[in-house]
């Protein structure tokens, strides 16, 4: 039987198949181009008018050590880290002392804790003044996290695109955390946010991309980039995720939480890699027959045998 969540997210996207407005953007018809003589060099990320190579962005909280996660960035090769502002714990105090070398990440100050529009505007400001601090006096990146709700840390919509447009408006490059609503996207590309970021599942959950019908829309008809975000667990979650046109994933509980969370980082990373290669390659078209792999032509009769009638 199908549950609610999966119900509702059929209902979005057969209404937005009849009725919806979307053309394929120029973004969108980007993430379809195929590979050209395999130049993956040129295939880059673009958020907020800065450029980067890296699909993977990680988070800095849950690892047991600053020395696991230091080492887990490194090998994550991630050009975008995560800090919550509100929630600087010490391994994250000390990365922001000059542990990390900021001239090669970019730091992506998020509202996390904030419960309410106002509480997360504050925060962003605090953020980009913290980026400033450790050597980035042109960052305006803000995660835009607005959640009032402690059990499920569902993100509030009407809350969420209250604060974005206004951020947006102050000249922050707002990335926000948001349901997968395609018609809630929409709304938020709209106000000027510089990505979306659907959950795949709930915070922290581990269950992978759970609403994946609606992130295949959100991807098919997004003008700004898609970054899914929360409850991967694998790194086939985050090369899944690439494959459906996602242009990039944020990772942070599946790595810090793993065995060898730095062994994990580095399997995100290649995962990540080997979803956008295979999505830009073309996948071959499904048949709902067999297709047989090995050519029937030019093989002696007597080896064909009943094929050869």
């Amino acid at each position: 039987m199908m549950g609610r969540r999966h119900l509702a997210c059929a209902v979005v996207v057969v209404a937005w198949g009849l009725e919806g407005s979307w053309g394929l953007s120029a973004t969108a018809q980007g993430r379809r181009a195929p590979m050209v003589n395999g130049a993956a060099s040129e295939d880059v990320l673009e958020i907020g008018g800065k450029v980067f190579r890296s699909r993977l962005l990680v988070g800095t909280g849950k690892y047991r050590s600053q020395q696991e996660m230091m080492a887990s960035v490194e090998a994550s090769g991630a050009e975008i880290v995560t800090v919550a502002v509100r929630r600087l714990e010490a391994s994250t105090t000390s990365m922001l002392a000059g542990k990390i070398d900021w001239s090669r990440v970019w730091m992506l100050p998020n509202t996390a804790g904030c419960t309410t529009a106002d509480e997360a505007i504050e925060v962003a400001r605090i953020g980009r003044a913290i980026a400033r601090t450790v050597g980035q006096p042109e960052n305006n990146f803000v995660k835009l996290e607005v959640i009032p709700d402690p059990k499920y840390l569902l993100p509030d919509p009407v809350g969420t695109l209250a604060a974005a447009e206004r951020l947006v408006k102050e000249g922050f490059a707002v990335l926000p955390y948001c349901s997968p609503d395609p018609v809630l996207c929409r709304h938020l590309e709209d106000v000027g946010c510089a990505t979306v970021m659907p959950l795949g599942s709930p915070i922290g959950s581990g269950q992978g991309i759970d609403a994946a019908a609606c992130i295949g829309v959100i991807c098919e008809n997004a003008g700004v980039p898609v970054v899914v975000d929360a409850g991967l667990r694998t790194p086939s979650d985050a090369a899944l995720a690439l494959e459906m046109g996602a242009d990039a994933v944020l990772a942070n509980s599946a790595i810090a939480r793993a065995a060898d969370s730095p062994g994990m980082a580095r399997a995100f990373k290649l995962a990540v890699e080997a979803g956008r290669l295979g999505y830009r390659s073309r996948f071959m078209d499904k048949s709902d027959r067999a297709v047989a792999s090995s050519p029937m032509t030019g093989l002696p009769l007597e080896y064909l045998g009943d094929a050869a009638a």
